[in-house]
């Protein structure tokens, strides 16, 4: 296969690492999150979100929910009904934690046990504090509950007075089913609306993934493997952070273990450089890595390739926060606003959100040094079709004056 592209063995002078610039490290990058294509069809919906490792789940839905916005943004035929058919009739899903609330391929399950343990630990002591003395009883009632009743929502155990913990208002039955399911004795069956809807474990998960029961060391090494892999190159602390499910001082000492890995100098979005581990064989990977598709791409803010908001500004000179908790009269671009990709660039943000059937959009803000030209505009109200269709909306409605002018440093 004739290379399109090189990696260019610069490095800075007190060094001999290899150099990956900034468009290559950009393009492997988005290749790894399988965003170079919109090809593929539902059908092949399981090994998409085995190669992203998982996608988070989010309750708002201004346009549609985040995890079906994440979906849909790498497959063009996706709905949300082949989500739910992998989720609640294969089970080839499990829903829980990394980073956030997540919806992760279910043969990663025994790798969630060292999780579920620490947990266990760690929340009665937290919770017990909020919920009060009866916390204990409240889970040993609520778990009798399921064991006998079967799948079981929140509001059917809707026992005591409700208690509030920063955002959170619950009543101690709903925290007894939390805890049980943080620490592994429950599992999300389904959910309706968008509510969960809790069953024993061992009647959710399949048995053969039951079975498996890693040994710490596994569990690290599958970890660190599993995130280097989907990342294509990253730091440990990076490493650590894909999952969750270990720290960053376990992540530095398997990175120190690794014979096939070697430093490499990542150019940032500003030029200067940043020291991250790659694996040797993929350096050709790197080189041999396809081009993003140049048309307009609208993502969730949750998207796997955005979520770190750090790495989103090293590598794309992007400048992202969420402005959900942020007072209205303080947000800079609103409540919800959506990233938007052409190719491997960010290119700006997008206010949008349905309302009656149509698509709203209330502001566009370009990038600093993005033109929006004839062509570009076309791509980007192209897929504001293709978004509003897919989150159920007749028209699109573009504000007047809905193009803004570009935030320098929005965040300072």
């Amino acid at each position: 296969m004739e290379r399109r592209h090189t990696v260019p063995a610069m490095a800075p002078k007190d060094t001999n690492r290899p150099r990956l610039t900034n468009a290559d490290a950009r393009r492997f990058f988005l290749h790894k999150h399988c965003l170079c294509d919109m090809a593929g069809s539902s059908n092949d919906l399981k090994s998409l979100i085995a190669r992203l490792g998982f996608v988070q789940v989010d309750a708002i839905n201004t346009v549609e929910r985040a995890h079906h916005m994440i979906l849909s943004s790498r497959r063009k035929p996706y709905r949300p009904k082949h989500l739910k058919a992998l989720l609640e009739r294969d089970r080839a899903l499990f829903e829980h934690w990394t980073h956030d609330a997540s919806v992760i391929p279910v043969q990663f399950f025994p790798y969630w046990r060292r999780r579920f343990a620490r947990d266990a630990e760690r929340l009665p002591g937290q919770w017990r504090d909020w919920q009060g003395q009866d916390f204990n009883r409240q889970i040993s009632e609520v778990l009798e509950r399921v064991e006998k009743d079967g799948p079981t929502m929140a509001r059917e155990v809707g026992e005591g007075e409700v208690r509030q913990e920063g955002m959170m208002m619950w009543r101690p039955s709903k925290v007894a089913l939390e805890y049980l399911w943080r620490s592994g004795k429950l599992s999300i069956t389904r959910r309706e609306g968008f509510q969960k809807v809790f069953d024993l474990t061992e009647r959710v998960i399949p048995s053969e993934h039951l079975a498996h029961i890693p040994s710490e060391e596994e569990m690290i090494d599958w970890a660190c493997t599993s995130a280097l892999d989907r990342l294509g190159f990253a730091t440990h602390g990076e490493i650590a952070a894909f999952w969750d499910l270990i720290g960053p001082a376990e992540a530095k000492a398997w990175v120190a273990q690794q014979r096939d890995l070697i430093e490499v100098d990542v150019e940032c979005a500003g030029g200067e450089p940043r020291t991250a581990y790659i694996r040797l064989g993929c350096l050709d990977d790197v080189a041999d890595a396809p081009d993003p598709s140049g048309g307009v791409r609208i993502m969730s803010p949750f998207d796997p390739a955005l979520r770190d908001r750090k790495r989103a500004k090293r590598l794309f000179g992007f400048d992202y926060r969420i402005e959900i908790f942020v007072p209205a009269p303080k947000r800079i671009f609103g409540y919800y606003v959506f990233p938007v990709m052409e190719g491997a660039r960010v290119i700006g943000r997008i206010d949008m959100r349905r309302i009656n059937g149509i698509l709203e959009v209330q502001a566009f803000w370009p990038e600093p040094g993005v033109k929006l030209g004839k062509a570009r505009l076309q791509k980007l109200q192209a897929e504001l079709d293709r978004v509003g269709r897919f989150g159920g909306c007749g028209d699109v409605e573009l504000a007047k004056d809905w193009i803004k002018e570009p935030v320098v440093e929005p965040h300072g």
